[in-house]
């Protein structure tokens, strides 16, 4: 079974592309310690199924991989082309 965890914050590199901006994601464990990990770990275990996450701001939306010009990156569902709801997380410490 898949387990299920909440992104809550992410870190953002310097580069305009909406696509390429996101660098890190992160949230914090039932234990109450904190996780952070790179969006291309994030893809691997999204696509491997080892992981679902979600954001949940006032609903819950499920993160997805996509592709844009050729490039993986993730995403909410509820999210057209950009990656909205995740950019509009604030940043991980």
């Amino acid at each position: 079974m898949t387990s299920r965890i909440r992104i809550q914050c992410i870190n953002k590199t310097d580069r305009q592309n909406p696509h390429e901006r996101i660098k890190n994601v992160g949230g914090v464990n039932p234990d109450g310690s904190r996780w952070k990990q790179s969006v291309d770990h994030t893809i691997k275990e999204i696509e491997n199924g080892v992981w679902e996450f979600y954001v949940e701001e006032k609903r819950t939306a499920d993160v997805i991989v996509a592709v844009h010009n050729g490039h993986k990156y993730i995403k909410t569902k509820a999210d057209g082309i950009q990656p909205d709801n995740l950019l509009s997380l604030p940043e991980c410490p």
